[in-house]
């Protein structure tokens, strides 16, 4: 199996075999580290052609965030456009629905399809599980993809992605940011993940092309709305207002829902600012 710019040591028979073994045998969570994903020559051009921090339109900071993210593909070096066609393929999704196990995976063309994700020094995510549904498109998330584009990114500069066990008791893996990177992962309450804060020189950024995939609602599938957690270490006050905000957050939603609006994520993830 060939998939243009996909490093063909994933995409050969025993690369398969061996990748599905990987993610099946994943803690907390399913999930693959691959290193080398892309062409090294499309790798360093999305990198070179990066947007800049000041142009992406969705700034999200509050208590248990701050990063910035965008979608418009089209105000962008064709670079991108190019890597969001190779992972909204069916080669991609053939590759994917066989390494995963799960049947019919599509990515969407929305704010919830593809796009990137960008932090400057000081920027964090805290740890959280994903709402698990396009409510746009009426799809069920199942699989993220995460690419790194930090080229030369330094240990001390922080930004790596946590993967936490559901208890939030143990950090079972920290994985740097590095240019060319993937992270594949299967998102349900098992895997709460977050990204620590990044302590990088002026000039640089924690940069990423994130893809989300999706399957039809079917058995199994029981609404969840995203949610942010707390690390073991964080501050008592901290605890307190994240929990706090969250469980307002969601029965804001759940009343809004019954009286018939969208949900607010959508509404934020579309809105300039």
């Amino acid at each position: 199996m060939d998939i243009k710019y996909i490093n063909p040591e994933y995409t050969s028979e025993d690369g398969r075999a061996k990748l599905k073994e990987q993610y099946e045998n994943g803690t907390p969570c399913k999930h693959l580290v691959l290193d080398n994903f892309l062409s090294q020559d499309l790798a360093e051009k999305l990198h070179a052609n990066f947007p800049s921090l000041d142009s992406l339109n969705v700034k999200r900071k509050s208590l248990n965030e701050d990063k910035s993210e965008d979608y418009h593909f089209e105000r962008w070096d064709s670079s991108f456009s190019e890597l969001r066609e190779v992972v909204g393929s069916e080669d991609f999704y053939k590759w994917l629905r066989e390494l995963t196990g799960i049947e019919g995976l599509i990515t969407t063309r929305d704010s919830l399809g593809s796009g990137v994700h960008q932090g400057g020094n000081n920027s964090y995510v805290d740890v959280h599980v994903d709402v698990n549904m396009n409510p746009e498109a009426g799809l069920w998330r199942r699989v993220n993809l995460l690419i790194y584009l930090n080229k030369n990114w330094q240990e001390e500069w922080g930004g790596h992605l946590e993967l936490w066990d559901k208890e939030m008791k143990t950090m079972h893996h920290k994985i740097a940011p590095k240019l060319n990177r993937a992270i594949i992962f299967y998102t349900d309450d098992n895997s709460p993940h977050g990204v620590t804060k990044v302590n990088c020189p002026d000039g640089e950024s924690r940069k990423s092309f994130y893809t989300y995939f999706y399957t039809e609602i079917g058995e199994g599938f029981k609404y969840r709305d995203s949610k942010f957690l707390s690390r073991p270490d964080d501050k008592l006050s901290k605890k307190v207002m994240t929990s706090t905000k969250e469980n307002i957050k969601i029965k804001a939603k759940q009343f809004l829902k019954a009286l018939g609006v969208r949900s607010l994520d959508f509404q934020d993830k579309n809105k300039k600012k």
